[in-house]
């Protein structure tokens, strides 16, 4: 069912982009600077949170900011690979568990690569494959839905990480919608 409703969205969304005289390319295009703008808007939040508010956590059961934004970037790496078939950056490594990576400079670093990975790997992707179905796990999508989902995973993650914020007394970045 998951499979059907994935496809159904991507051609329902596919062709009403396509009636509007949306090319692969102008997609791809509107993909790009979207990441673009979500890497400024993510550093924001890095810059924001200080050095001591690296490990914090709202409730004990719930990530630490630092360990939030690193799993952002390995779902980030992950989904865009599925997006894209780029091979992963940081392959066979566990950002999240990794405490070398909880500095506010390394986190900085390897949340800022992660955009990086993610904008070059969409620029060379061939938007004519837009359409073509990749499968992982038990979840079948076209390029262009991983490449959503991945949008999706990062901004859903950054956004939890306004509470962080908002915890430690700190204004969170304004939103960033263009």
């Amino acid at each position: 069912m998951r499979y059907i409703l994935c496809i159904c969205g991507a051609i329902i969304f596919s062709s009403s982009l396509f009636g509007q005289g949306m090319t692969d390319e102008m997609i791809k295009g509107h993909m790009i600077a979207d990441w673009e703008r979500a890497k400024v808007y993510t550093k924001e939040y890095l810059d924001a949170m200080p050095e001591e508010g690296m490990g914090f956590k709202p409730t004990p059961d719930v990530r630490s900011f630092s360990e939030q934004m690193l799993h952002m970037s390995q779902g980030t790496i992950g989904l865009i690979v599925s997006g894209t078939g780029a091979t992963p950056i940081f392959q066979g490594k566990a950002l999240e568990k990794m405490d070398e990576l909880k500095t506010k400079s390394a986190l900085t670093q390897v949340v800022m690569q992660a955009y990086d990975f993610a904008i070059e790997s969409i620029k060379n992707l061939d938007a004519s494959r837009l359409s073509n179905i990749v499968r992982r796990g038990n979840y079948d999508a076209t390029q262009y839905g991983w490449l959503n989902k991945a949008f999706e995973h990062q901004t859903h993650h950054r956004a939890q990480a306004t509470i962080y914020l908002r915890l430690k007394g700190i204004k969170p970045p304004n939103e960033k919608l263009f």
